[in-house]
């Protein structure tokens, strides 16, 4: 099980307030109840238009697509520790062939577009089993190389930073599948998504926060801080519910919550 490296309690008195406490003097019962709680923040209600089976690796969740062939999410944490780690990038795609409908890496041969991790293999540089996992056709889309090599990867490096100076990250990334599907690759099929999203909690800090981004599968027209939204507007389009484990107040106020330049530069 990850550990932080700071264990935090959440509490609402009129306004969020936060204890931080080095974990080498809790509880192994205090530590085990914010490892529970940053597991369950990952949990997603999926839109219930969608087919899923869900999967759990050593370091992502995923709601696989069996139809799609595709994530309709994946979920994980990223603690600061684990941002930094140095576990090399793996390059070895491959099919999950205990998922039923998982693509083949072939499928994306001259398509034109990238297999897009979701959950990136950057994030999971603490363990050489995650970094491989990684890897599976559970967690790719087809994205556009501009998309893929552009603004997404940048907030992949920027999610990395707030880790960093947050402690940790809950992260959900995913296609927007209530968009119509036009487009297909392969001989399995593989849907191509004409919409990303993220949404990045930081429920650690003293006033916990959250933001969503939107992204079209090409060139993000004015970067990172065009395509952030409020992680309400996120649900609004995919009809994913996140972040329901938090008290329904911390819940609404991180939800509504969208001021990329603020987020961007918290210290």
């Amino acid at each position: 099980m990850k550990k932080l490296g700071y264990i935090f309690f959440i509490s609402l008195i009129g306004a969020v307030a936060a204890l931080n406490i080095n974990s080498s003097g809790c509880t192994g019962s205090a530590r085990n109840d914010v490892e529970t709680e940053a597991e369950e923040l990952q949990k997603v209600v999926t839109n219930p238009a969608l087919e899923e089976n869900i999967i759990h690796y050593k370091g992502m969740t995923v709601s696989f697509n069996p139809r799609l062939h595709i994530p309709n999410w994946v979920a994980w944490e990223l603690t600061a520790d684990e941002a930094l780690g140095e576990e090399p990038r793996s390059d070895a795609f491959a099919s999950d062939e205990s998922v039923p409908g998982s693509a083949d890496p072939w499928d994306y041969k001259y398509s034109g577009y990238d297999r897009g991790h979701m959950c990136p293999a950057g994030d999971l540089k603490w363990d050489p089993d995650a970094m491989r996992e990684s890897f599976f056709m559970t967690n790719m889309c087809p994205q556009s190389p501009t998309l893929n090599r552009g603004t997404w990867q940048k907030l992949e490096d920027k999610c990395r930073q707030r880790a960093l100076a947050d402690s940790a990250v809950i992260i959900i990334a995913g296609p927007v599948l209530t968009d119509e599907i036009k487009e297909y690759l392969g001989d399995t099929r593989v849907a191509v998504p004409k919409r990303f999203f993220k949404v990045i909690l930081s429920p650690f800090r003293d006033e916990p926060v959250a933001i969503g981004f939107i992204m079209n599968n090409g060139k993000v027209q004015g970067g990172m801080q065009a395509a952030s939204v409020s992680v309400d507007e996120v649900e609004a389009v995919t009809g994913h519910d996140f972040f329901s484990a938090l008290p329904d107040d911390i819940e609404n106020y991180v939800e509504n919550y969208r001021n990329f330049t603020r987020w961007s530069q918290m210290k």
